[in-house]
């Protein structure tokens, strides 16, 4: 089989590309799949990154057919610090990486070398755009995504954090009385962002484009101090209070919808059981389940952390106020954190949808830079925490 890999063509490639996606599963391997619908837009899930691209893999011949694709961006993040004389401050060290996501190949078609192809041309473009290192994200037991990776692409293991899905009941969900939750505008969640966040690996050199974006929907404060009145950023970070947690709220709703299929006949029953005792006894508080084996929406918080003993107790808080806004609005809530975050024990999550380790994989693009403050990322130890670009879930 002969095909050429070229770049996307929205103009005549959609149709094609979205069966593409339809017809290839995302998920644990198993009888469950997770499905995605890009709701008419295969760039839907890149067009928000500041560089972007999609190829596509086309059988030659008369009946010419799109039987592969992949998308990537490209970015500035944080990679590791750079400690200043005496040893009391740090500042981030920046490189260009480039994300691949969403491979996928017909299932007639695999085995024939087509997803190396096009690996391979993204990381041409990768190049051509600057970035220094190329990375991407799968479940851990997807042996053949791995194998190709890591076996003919030469990218190394490197980090594995956790996804944790929560789902969002039709009832409230309680928070605490002795704290305040309070919304932030966009330039002092920068603000609180950069001064605790910026050291992180993957924090984004562009977080004020993330924060204005429309599909955040917010970014929102917990304090450890019933009333607290919002000083200014400067105030804050002068003299913070105790405890205190942050979280922003992206709107995936917007960009694509999921659909579990494949679920076990118990699973579904009792999930409408849910629903029906909930409807005919509001009273009982029944958590409802909703409806998750159609297609449904899905808000993804990003930038979750804090400070102080009480942060844990905050996160909680700050994930239950999230919950009781997306009520009516979406079915589940999603976060990602690193396996040995602070705060990851605090986060509520449906274990059958989530993912104790999700596997990500580096690789580094060129021998000729230079190895600068950090060295090769590749080779790093993992910190504690990682920050999850909503614009590449």
């Amino acid at each position: 089989m002969t095909v050429i890999i070229r770049e996307y063509d929205p103009s005549t490639d959609r149709l094609g590309a979205d069966e593409v996606d339809r017809v290839c599963e995302v998920g644990p391997s198993g009888a469950m799949s997770l499905y995605t619908d890009h709701l008419g837009d295969p760039l839907a899930r890149i067009r928000n990154s500041p560089a972007y691209h999609m190829l596509v893999a086309e059988t030659k011949g008369p009946m010419k057919q799109i039987v592969g694709l992949v998308r990537g961006t490209v970015k500035m993040v944080t990679c590791g610090k750079k400690t200043h004389r005496g040893g009391k401050t740090s500042s981030p060290i920046y490189t260009k990486a480039g994300y691949i996501l969403g491979l996928r190949i017909c299932p007639s078609h695999r085995r024939m070398g087509i997803g190396l192809l096009l690996v391979q041309q993204m990381e041409d473009w990768f190049k051509e755009k600057g970035a220094e290192y190329s990375y991407m994200a799968t479940e851990k037991d997807n042996e053949a995504s791995v194998r190709l990776f890591t076996g003919r692409c030469g990218y190394s293991k490197f980090r594995t954090p956790s996804i944790l899905v929560h789902p969002v009941y039709a009832h409230r969900r309680h928070t605490s009385r002795h704290m305040s939750i309070i919304q932030l505008s966009d330039s002092d969640a920068k603000a609180l962002y950069k001064a605790h966040f910026a050291l992180t690996e993957f924090f984004p050199h562009d977080i004020d484009k993330v924060l204005a974006n429309p599909l955040t929907l917010g970014t929102y404060l917990a304090v450890s101090e019933k009333d607290y009145k919002w000083p200014g950023n400067e105030a804050f970070l002068k003299n913070p209070p105790e405890s205190w947690a942050i979280v922003s709220v992206w709107d995936l709703d917007s960009v694509f919808r999921l659909e579990l299929r494949g679920a076990p006949a118990l699973w579904r029953g009792v999930a409408s059981l849910s629903r029906t005792v909930d409807r005919l006894a509001p009273w009982l508080n029944v958590p409802a389940v909703p409806n998750i084996f159609r297609s449904f929406g899905a808000w993804f918080m990003y930038g979750l952390g804090g400070e102080g003993s009480k942060k844990g107790r905050m996160v909680r808080s700050l994930c239950a106020y999230v919950h009781n806004k997306a009520r009516g609005r979406a079915s589940v809530l999603a976060t990602e954190l690193a396996a040995n975050d602070p705060v990851l024990k605090a986060v509520p999550k449906w274990k059958r949808l989530s993912c104790d380790e999700d596997l990500w994989c580096v690789k580094r693009l060129g021998e000729e830079y230079s190895d600068g403050e950090v060295g090769d990322w590749t080779k790093s130890t993992p910190g504690s925490t990682i920050f999850v670009d909503p614009r590449e879930v």
